[in-house]
């Protein structure tokens, strides 16, 4: 059998909307909406962290919010200052050895003017051996045929031949290994 509460006592509390003023009424619809808002961020704080998004952006109605890891400016990277150290000058040597006058090489422009130079098809980084360990694909003085491979050119992550486009001996090299390159700079002279 069911018990009935007693007639005299009301079990149901009164609205605090019913009998609140204007004023409190509208105090109540700003906390909750403050409430709303804050419970909707920490909902999108959550979403970013468990999908390990770096930014999101949501537009309802006349509400929008954008989030985003990190700094809301770049930061300019840290920089170092070299540190000088002053060091006694070196003694003079009392009598210098006649050093031998090193051998005449054309200039590097004018080699680079040569119309026998191979050219960079791409803009990248030039390699002129497989890897550090190995051997260069080619050296001055070495003689190649058409196809032969001379040096490799890896631009965005891919490594890609540039070969001799005719036969001849390798008379100068104009870049050094892991040297980036622009389109057109030449690499090599084959004579």
């Amino acid at each position: 059998m069911a018990r009935k509460p007693p007639a005299s006592r009301s079990t149901r509390k009164a609205s605090p909307r019913a009998s609140a003023s204007p004023r409190a009424t509208r105090a109540t619809s700003e906390t909750t909406a403050v409430l709303r808002e804050e419970s909707l961020l920490r909902l999108i704080a959550g979403l970013m962290t468990d999908s390990d998004l770096s930014e999101i952006e949501i537009e309802k109605g006349d509400l929008r919010i954008r989030a985003a890891r990190g700094a809301a400016t770049p930061q300019a990277p840290a920089t170092f200052a070299p540190t000088y150290y002053q060091t006694a000058p070196a003694p003079a040597p009392v009598s210098a050895p006649a050093a031998k006058p090193a051998p005449i090489v054309e200039a590097p422009a004018a080699q680079a003017d040569n119309v026998n130079a191979v050219k960079s098809p791409m803009v990248g980084t030039a390699y002129l051996r497989p890897n550090p360990e190995a051997k260069a694909f080619v050296e001055i003085g070495a003689r190649v045929s058409a196809g032969d491979k001379l040096l490799l050119i890896e631009a965005m992550k891919t490594f890609n031949d540039i070969v001799a486009p005719k036969a001849g001996v390798v008379t100068a090299i104009l870049v050094e290994d892991g040297q980036p390159v622009e389109y057109g700079e030449p690499l090599l002279v084959i004579e």
